[in-house]
């Protein structure tokens, strides 16, 4: 004890006299650590007085260990497999490679002289260490280690407890769910699902197995099966955790919850569930909004769960991935004083988030921004959010149609679903106001035909747009894995692309991607600014690729043509590219 305490204060100290933190700060850490107990640096950086990373990199040049941003190491599996999870979770370490000499290990606190010399002992080796954040460090043992073990433990407890029976009494269902096993299952499915970065997670029943899936950067993947007498359980442990009705199987069902999700010993799980929005204001490791879907189907209910990580979301343009030449275009577009801008794309394109960082730009003092969504996905601070409520008579167009009356400056229509929403939000761009909306359409061209297709006369169309963006997001290739290759010679001549002009990347696959050879992904846009000669192509109602044509003319690339921009500078692959602007070049 006189040894830890000794290494608290000698940390404490080390920062105050390198003007880290003050003396005063220290003092109120130390004395929460007496109440509490904990590691002087975690509660220095829970206490908000210093960053993880300043502290990480404040401790490898004392100490003189090299610090390390784990994301841009290639880790080797085999020397992962040197220690135990268990172990690693406790000391906030794991190893990185081996080499002759020494296994190199990634430290959280390089001072844990104790678990420094656990892992020597674990693996028979001489340590060499390096020093990262804890949260990077939790990060990757959550990756290499998985969480499979822990899901598969849990799934054999449900079965040891409830043995194997196919049908679920429905007097039993409510208890069930409530049952230590199911509730760690499901707690652990989802928080790997967060973990992976994933933005749905889909359970389908199919035949005698449990199919869940989880949608990573746009594409869907089997994570894992389950037994099919586990449904009912699985099933009604999500409409408990989402306020709905468990007893109703025949109906669609519509539900959310905010969850916790946290570290521990044994991996990341879900260890707090809120209903209502207003109890989410807490602290915790991550705070996620999930959407809860179910659809009853012939094999039995299918359940989809949206994750909204909102400490993931981009509220800056510069997070968006423009070009600088399509930013400072945008930029110039979204400061005008009135008239309509419109974003389109498919779903899941990232049309909100290009809206939410749009008006993120926006002086909230000075101006009064209204919102009327389905549903608001973020909460933002000085920004009068609206929820669709049909059943309470609350849709796009009347939300609409109250916001005009409360001296709105700049309104953000989530969707333009019909004639109405579309007459009113013109009618609210004519009348000096900046109005940003979004709509389902493949290319930007194609916006104005579908406002026509609504009803919406082409002269108000022309007259109130200022300008129309489209959109895509396109995988990024994984740096760790990265390599360039020859594209084929037949796909470079239906691109227009001389052979060796431009050398291409693609990922190979390695554990952190998870063998994809993407990780993350882009934005890539198309943006059409209004002018005299558009303006007339839309009153004459010309077609999609007239309007795209005059476009190209002023300079406008189409969103398959900035793709390939982003393929050439190695950060996306040409057959992603390919891939996300099919459809608008079938328009």
């Amino acid at each position: 004890m006189a040894v830890a305490n000794t290494k608290k204060k000698m940390l404490g100290e080390m920062l105050v006299a390198g003007g880290l933190i003050k003396e005063e700060q220290l003092k109120l850490a130390l004395d929460g650590q007496k109440k509490q107990g904990g590691k002087i640096g975690e509660i220095l950086v829970n206490l908000g007085f210093i960053s993880e990373h300043n502290l990480a990199t404040f401790l490898g040049r004392q100490l003189h260990i090299p610090y390390i941003e784990i994301e841009k190491q290639l880790i080797d599996d085999d020397a992962v497999k040197m220690i135990p999870a268990d172990m690693a979770r406790r000391v906030a370490a794991i190893p990185l490679y081996k080499d002759r000499e020494a296994l190199v290990v990634a430290m959280a606190d390089p001072l844990n002289i104790f678990g420094l010399d656990d892992i020597q002992k674990a693996t028979g080796r001489e340590i060499r260490q390096v020093v990262a954040t804890r949260t990077d460090i939790q990060k990757s043992i959550d990756r290499y280690y998985g969480m499979s073990q822990s899901i598969e433990t849990a799934a054999m407890d449900f079965a040891g407890a409830k043995g194997s029976a196919a049908a679920v009494p429905m007097e039993m269902l409510g208890a069930m769910a409530e049952d230590a096993p199911v509730v760690k299952l499901v707690s652990m499915v989802i928080a790997q699902a967060i973990m992976d970065r994933a933005s749905d997670i889909h359970i389908d029943p199919e035949g005698d197995h449990i199919s869940i899936r989880y949608r990573i950067d746009g594409v869907l993947s089997e994570a894992r099966t389950l037994p099919r007498e586990m449904h009912a359980p699985i099933v009604s442990r999500i409409k408990i955790m989402a306020n709905m009705d468990i007893a109703e199987k025949r109906v669609p069902q519509d539900g959310r919850f905010q969850a916790r999700i946290t570290h521990s010993d044994s991996g990341p799980v879900v260890t707090a569930v809120f209903r209502e929005r207003s109890a989410l204001r807490m602290s915790g490791d991550v705070t996620v909004d999930i959407r809860v879907s179910t659809l009853p189907v012939i094999q039995g209910e299918t359940v989809v769960m949206r994750i909204l990580d909102r400490s993931h979301v981009i509220m800056t343009l510069e997070g968006l991935h423009f070009t600088d030449e399509m930013l400072n275009r945008y930029r110039k577009l979204i400061t005008r004083p009135y008239g309509m801008i419109l974003v389109t794309g498919p779903t899941g394109s990232g049309k909100t988030t290009t809206l939410y960082a749009s008006i993120n730009t926006i002086d909230r003092k000075a101006n009064n921004l209204v919102t009327v969504e389905d549903p608001v996905e973020y909460q933002m601070m000085g920004v009068n959010q609206v929820q669709v409520n049909p059943k309470a008579g609350v849709t796009f167009a009347s939300g609409l149609r109250s916001i005009l009356r409360q001296d709105p400056d700049i309104i953000m229509v989530g969707e333009i679903r019909d004639r109405e929403t579309a007459e009113i939000a013109i009618h609210a761009a004519l009348t000096g106001h900046l109005v940003f909306a979004t709509l389902h359409t493949n290319d930007a061209a194609g916006a104005a035909i579908r406002l026509m297709d609504m009803g919406i006369e082409p002269f108000l169309i022309a007259s109130s747009t200022i300008g129309i963006m489209a959109q895509r997001l396109a995988r990024r290739i994984c740096e760790r894995c990265k390599q360039p290759y020859p594209a084929a010679p037949e796909l470079l001549k239906s691109l227009g692309i001389e052979a060796g002009a431009v050398t291409f990347y693609r990922g190979e696959g390695c554990p952190a991607c998870k063998n994809s050879g993407y990780q993350g992904r882009i934005g890539i846009y198309e943006l059409i600014e209004m002018n005299d000669d558009i303006r007339s192509l839309i009153v004459a109602k010309a077609s999609s690729s007239a309007i795209n044509a005059s476009a190209a003319q002023k300079g406008s690339n189409t969103l398959r043509q900035e793709g390939l921009t982003r393929a050439a500078s190695g950060i996306t692959s040409v057959e992603e590219v390919l891939r996300v602007t099919q459809e608008a070049e079938e328009v």
